[in-house]
């Protein structure tokens, strides 16, 4: 009897040996799967033969090569962004996602790789005072639903303008350019290459400042998400992150897509690490 449970138990144990040893497939160096909201001009777009290209492509596929890792692209709305994460359909986030505290508490965020404003922009014959929130009083602004730009206008501007709310950012753009809206408030990036707004002869403009505060809502930049428990991916990637720096590849990149500066460069501390 006693032989018998011996020989059981020591089955059992080689049975079970090569399950625990078996890591996740976000930890084994293998395939990773990166979410990503699509479009996201020029971020993300689809080419004319359907291909996924842009700034974020570019710099996701050499960060993956950086790390050693074979990574696919796996679309996903942005308002279900997170709950795909955490549902593993995906193994990390690369979509622009702004570090914000209320984030942290869901996911593990990489270093942050760029960092840009949010402007309002609206038509360029009208006449409108951001600073004057009495004015603002019953007009419309578009924003991209369960954003940091989202956040804001509800926090700082709920209480006057009517916040009309959309599913991608090439919504709001377009309905701003139907003279839907009075106002968009957007990420600055998008806003060039969307609207244009800074040529002489754009029908539309900047109003206000540039905002970047406050951190509790903008965060410190746009980072990759990951699942808590997947701390040596991130690692993976944050080297990765702090290698395209150092030899200039980030920049090269940036200056293909873009003709100012979004770089958030890294620290020696961050990068020793």
């Amino acid at each position: 009897m006693t032989n018998w449970i011996t020989k059981t138990l020591i089955t059992a144990t080689l049975i079970a040996a090569p399950l625990a040893a078996t890591p996740a497939l976000a930890d084994d160096n293998q395939t990773v799967r990166l979410g990503i909201d699509v479009p996201y001009e020029p971020f993300v777009m689809r080419s004319a033969d359907g291909q996924l290209e842009g700034f974020e492509i570019d710099l996701g596929n050499e960060l993956c090569k950086r790390a050693k890792l074979d990574c696919t692209w796996v679309e996903q709305p942005w308002d279900g962004i997170i709950p795909g994460l955490l549902a593993r359909k995906y193994d990390a986030i690369l979509s622009s996602m702004a570090i914000t505290p209320e984030r942290e508490r869901q996911v593990l965020f990489s270093l942050p790789y760029y960092n840009t404003p949010s402007v309002w922009i609206t038509a360029r014959d009208r006449n409108i005072d951001i600073a004057d929130k009495a004015s603002l009083k019953g007009l419309s602004v578009g924003v991209q639903r369960g954003t940091i730009r989202d956040v804001y206008v509800t926090q700082e501007y709920g209480d006057v303008l009517d916040i009309q709310r959309y599913g991608s950012s090439q919504d709001v753009v377009n309905d701003l350019k139907a003279g839907r809206l009075d106002l968009t408030f957007e990420d600055f990036p998008i806003a060039v290459d969307a609207i244009d707004f800074r040529g002489d002869n754009s029908p539309y403009k900047q109003v206000g400042p540039s905002i970047k505060t406050p951190t509790s809502i903008f965060g410190k930049g746009a980072a990759m998400a990951f699942r808590k428990r997947d701390k040596a991916l991130a690692a993976k990637f944050d080297q990765a992150i702090c290698a395209v720096y150092a030899d200039g590849t980030f920049d090269k990149l940036m200056h293909q897509y873009f003709d100012y500066d979004l770089s958030v460069r890294p620290s020696q501390q961050d990068c020793a690490q």
